[in-house]
């Protein structure tokens, strides 16, 4: 299976994830006067648009290069990332108002089967957020990646509200805006787990140094490329689940142009082969 099919295949997993939750979180939240829970369950339908929004991206960025994008879509996917940010911001505003609104008016307390309900949910969210963040890994998808972490800061959502109710019921009358403090402090939550989302797919648009390992990788490959003495200057740049190498290789300057030209194609070709997750990779030949 190819690391495109692996991300959509992930991505579909997770819309029908969050939008079974959505459903679960809102009806019960509704029934069991918990804003938390509503609140929760508003943050789970964005995730739903945000999910479709990287589906798009991971199959629009993984399109064949052309002459109009000669290294190909792969730049779609971050900008996709910052239009789940957005989703993601949109949500923990929403939130927080309405938990502000809700912290100063006269409610009934949570019902006590919502913290089952809650207790389910920050089981599935987390075993979620560490299946997508595993495919992300093995995919190099920077928009799957943010799809994990709506998981993940769904979860810590949840964890909120669960504590919230928990106070509210304890406690009784007097905190019943226990669960609205909650829902306040996770808005907090999304907006800190948004700029961790946001801060990696900035870099990789600015094509920032970030792949020391990778780095180390394709200089360890090209010396078991015959011809090839050394590496020196390697640049990486990603695009999409690609990474595109510009790396200056050095041989026996007493070689022939024609024996250099052939050489560089084997190295090119050999990283391409032991190194998969390569895109385009462009050879500049050193002479020692």
């Amino acid at each position: 299976m190819t690391n495109e099919q692996t991300a959509v295949k992930t991505t579909y997993f997770s819309i029908l994830s969050n939008t079974s939750l959505a459903i679960i979180k809102g009806v019960s939240g509704y029934f069991g006067n918990s804003y938390a829970l509503i609140a929760d369950a508003i943050e789970s339908t964005t995730d739903i648009f945000s999910s479709f929004l990287v589906l798009f991206g991971i199959k629009y960025s993984n399109r064949p290069a052309d002459k109009n994008h000669p290294y190909g879509h792969g730049r779609a996917e971050p900008l996709i990332t910052f239009l789940v940010v957005g989703f993601l911001i949109t949500s923990a505003t929403i939130i927080a108002y309405e938990s502000i609104i809700n912290i100063g008016t006269p409610h009934d307390l949570p019902e006590p089967f919502t913290l089952f309900i809650l207790a389910g949910i920050i089981i599935w969210k987390e075993l979620s957020f560490q299946f997508v963040i595993k495919k992300s890994k093995e995919t190099n998808s920077s928009s799957l990646k943010a799809d994990a972490w709506h998981h993940r800061s769904d979860a810590i959502t949840s964890i909120t509200a669960f504590v919230g109710i928990s106070i509210a019921l304890i406690f009784g009358k007097g905190y019943e805006s226990a669960d609205d403090w909650a829902a306040l402090f996770s808005s907090v939550f999304i907006l800190y787990n948004s700029y961790l989302i946001f801060r990696p797919a900035l870099g990789e648009i600015m094509d920032e140094h970030l792949y020391d390992d990778l780095i180390d990788e394709i200089r360890k490959v090209s010396l078991t490329v015959d011809g090839i003495i050394d590496t020196e200057k390697c640049f990486i740049r990603k695009a999409g689940m690609k990474y595109h190498v510009d790396l200056h290789a050095v041989v026996n300057a007493s070689i022939t142009v024609k024996v250099g030209h052939d050489i560089a194609h084997k190295l090119k070709d050999t990283l391409r082969r032991e190194i998969p997750s390569l895109g385009h990779v462009l050879i500049h030949i050193e002479p020692s």
